[in-house]
């Protein structure tokens, strides 16, 4: 998602659901990793909303769609999905969001909105640089490295400033 697709600005949402399955089955097909329908529709479900969603979220929307996926089910879903870097955990909500780098290894960092709970993904080589020198300077050698950053996006900033 480029920063004009932001959740909070304008933009053609099918189109960014539609080109984030079709990189998804090609990663799927270039890896020889199985893109089930279930695990399918779980992305789409992802995709579909710019808000996070947790693991009974999803449930609740398969079981509204006449799917009869129990927890185990789901869970195995993300965790493909998470594996393949096609979604990515937001810890401090317990739930996932879609990827907009899945081709590319890169820091997770996120803007969360406590008014909107919107997410959007930022790519930044300088605080990616950074936290690699931060690290390296320490010995520490991270295996992944998410940043979230909770705050208010500018719909809901202007919300709060309207009377």
């Amino acid at each position: 998602m480029s920063a004009s697709a932001l959740p909070y600005r304008p933009h053609n949402h099918d189109a960014c659901v539609r080109d984030a399955l079709a990189e998804a089955r090609a990663i799927c097909q270039s890896r020889s990793a199985r893109l089930t329908p279930i695990r399918q529709r779980v992305l789409e479900l992802i995709w579909e909303s710019h808000k996070p969603l947790g693991a009974y979220d999803l449930l609740g929307m398969l079981a509204q769609e006449g799917h009869n996926a129990a927890p185990p089910t789901v869970y195995r879903a993300l965790d493909f999905l998470q594996q393949h870097g096609l979604v990515h955990r937001i810890a401090s909500l317990n739930a996932f969001t879609g990827c907009n780098h899945a081709r590319e290894r890169h820091t997770g960092m996120f803007l969360i909105c406590q008014g909107c709970r919107n997410v959007a993904e930022l790519t930044s080589d300088q605080v990616s640089g950074a936290v690699a020198q931060a690290t390296a300077r320490e010995g520490f050698r991270p295996v992944e490295t998410t940043i979230e950053v909770a705050g208010l996006c500018p719909r809901c900033q202007a919300q709060q400033a309207a009377p």
